[in-house]
């Protein structure tokens, strides 16, 4: 990737779940996601030292994987190193909607510009999981490299996080139980049923259940369907694909999707759910991330003025923190 442009250091996080290969072209940092199994701790590096069907295999056999937030001091170690380059810096963090890492991000890039006060470093909420981020990553990148400075890339990527349309598929609905995302209750129910949930995310950067199908094969076909309804055309016409350990279903739907789009065919990238994402939604999930309608067009009237007024609320504490 051509880089000479780029007027902004670019960092990161393992939960965007983009390929290692890839990620590592951007030339961009990276933040690694610890996970335990076994009371064995790990770090998420994109598959390079474990492979997906290995860590699914484990929990497959009924090996429980926890996720943990990333090391403070480790985040105090990555900003210091960036206050002392010569580029500013932007963060493209996990969403605040499911972890609570996106605190201790803000809190270290507020204690290294304690420190360095010339540097110039920004933090941004993608409200974004998985492959979702990771398309908000890659094409944050580009941008970068057309010459957006470090505000600029901000004020885009705040922007840009509601057109990305992101749904996934899972066989059950145990594991989102398991991890207190939904009730027992739904997961009894969706079990019995055989229904598969479509999950998108919210405007938030949280899960919701966004619509059900009855039986795997319906569930895929439902996404593609969602894509055909959602994704906009244009120069950014790039559609990421994952799945968790499920690569046969992962190529019927990538042939399908390109059955589909034979006029116009994205670039698709595919790649795999990592395992802090991993942990939590199971083995055999199936996603879809890709460009597409405003997501706050979609929630209800009075959901979108609560949803403004808040935000504005949210906008006038930051600039009176900020002096403004």
């Amino acid at each position: 990737m051509v880089t000479r442009n780029r007027q902004v250091n670019i960092i990161s996080d393992s939960c965007c779940d983009l390929p290692a290969d890839l990620y590592e072209s951007l030339g961009i940092g990276l933040l690694k996601f610890p996970y335990l199994i076994d009371d064995v701790e790990y770090f998420d590096d994109l598959y390079r030292t474990i492979t997906p069907h290995q860590f699914y295999e484990r929990l497959r056999k009924g090996e429980q994987a926890k996720t943990a937030q990333i090391p403070y001091v480790h985040l105090l170690e990555v900003f210091e190193k960036a206050a002392q380059e010569p580029l500013p810096t932007v963060f493209l963090c996990f969403t605040s909607g499911l972890s609570g890492n996106f605190v201790s991000v803000q809190q270290a890039c507020a204690e290294t510009m304690e420190k360095y006060p010339e540097a110039e470093m920004y933090v941004v909420d993608t409200l974004l999981p998985s492959i979702a981020e990771g398309l908000l990553v890659w094409e944050a990148v580009r941008q970068a490299d057309r010459g957006l400075t470090a505000k600029e890339l901000v004020a885009w990527a705040e922007e840009a996080r509601y057109f990305v349309n992101s749904f996934f598929t899972i066989p059950d609905l145990e594991s989102l139980r398991r991890g207190g995302r939904i009730p027992d209750i739904a997961a009894m129910a969706g079990t019995t049923l055989d229904i598969k949930p479509i999950i998108a995310i919210d405007l938030e950067g949280r899960l919701k259940l966004y619509a059900a199908a009855r039986g795997r094969k319906k569930s895929i076909k439902l996404l593609l369907s969602l894509y055909e309804e959602r994704a906009i055309i244009g120069e950014s016409n790039v559609v990421i694909v994952a799945s968790a350990d499920a690569p046969k279903e992962l190529k019927q739907m990538t042939e399908q999707l390109l059955k589909k789009t034979a006029a116009s065919p994205p670039v698709i990238i595919s790649s795999s759910v990592g395992t802090v994402i991993g942990a939590h939604v199971g083995p055999d999930m199936i996603a879809i991330s890709f460009w597409g309608q405003d997501r706050r067009e979609y929630i209800s009237l009075t959901d979108r003025i609560a949803y403004a007024v808040t935000n504005r609320a949210d906008t006038i504490k930051a600039r009176i923190r900020n002096g403004q």
